[in-house]
């Protein structure tokens, strides 16, 4: 990927301290090539991706929809398509905007919990632009598997397709948090699985499940419950 500037919608936030910066500044240091050579060795196969992708060849944009848990994983397959990520203002949030803006995403900064009003605002102006979309609607802090109104209504708005997604891994650490985050082993195998590009007619409570119903489990039925 280019290693050119990557542009980011900025929320409002309090400074970090120096300290706070230099710890993440090693952080991604460390980690983003890591965490690259990790990603090199894992063979993903994609299942029903070719209405999206010829809709974003054919400049029309699409919004990605899939659950907080897979958000890293998908975002090293989508990285050939310049896309536009929302991710939260949250510290881990930070960590994983600054890795994905090195592999050229454009980042929208915010959630459900803070920053909303602008991270919709923005999300709509990337879309409205052209660009397609990431969005994780149970994030950033869930419940696992809850489809929040905000992509629904943008989907609306902008008139862009919701596309649910769901990916899966035969062979993952999972972190102990609240999406279960999903990190595949080397050479794991990695099943994307698209549903039909989808503009629901309400954003309500039944719209919502619909939606959650089209992306799949958020968490593996095979995980242990958490710690």
């Amino acid at each position: 990927m280019s290693g050119a500037p990557v542009e980011r919608v900025e929320a409002v936030r309090p400074p970090r301290t120096a300290a706070e910066e230099r710890r993440l500044r090693w952080i991604v240091r460390l980690g983003s090539p890591l965490l690259k050579l990790l990603s090199m060795t894992w063979r993903v196969r994609e299942v029903g991706a070719t209405p999206w992708q010829r809709m974003h060849g054919e400049k029309r944009p699409v919004i990605i929809s899939l659950w907080h848990g897979q958000l890293l994983t998908m975002c090293w397959v989508l990285r050939p398509w310049r896309m536009s990520v929302m991710v939260s203002e949250h510290a881990d949030g930070e960590i994983i905007a600054r890795i994905i803006e090195l592999w050229g995403y454009r980042t929208v900064r915010g959630s459900t919990s803070r920053g909303a009003g602008r991270a919709l605002l923005g999300m709509i102006r990337e879309v409205e632009a052209g660009r397609s979309f990431i969005i994780t609607p149970d994030g950033p802090r869930g419940p696992a598997g809850l489809v929040q109104g905000g992509v629904l209504l943008a989907s609306q708005r902008s008139g862009a397709p919701a596309v649910p997604v769901l990916v899966e891994s035969d062979r993952a650490w999972y972190l102990n948090g609240w999406d279960r985050f999903m990190i595949p082993k080397p050479f794991a195998r990695v099943r994307v699985t698209y549903g039909t590009p989808w503009v629901a007619t309400g954003t309500d409570e039944a719209a919502q499940r619909e939606l959650a119903e089209r992306m799949g489990p958020a968490i593996p039925a095979h995980l242990p419950p958490r710690k």
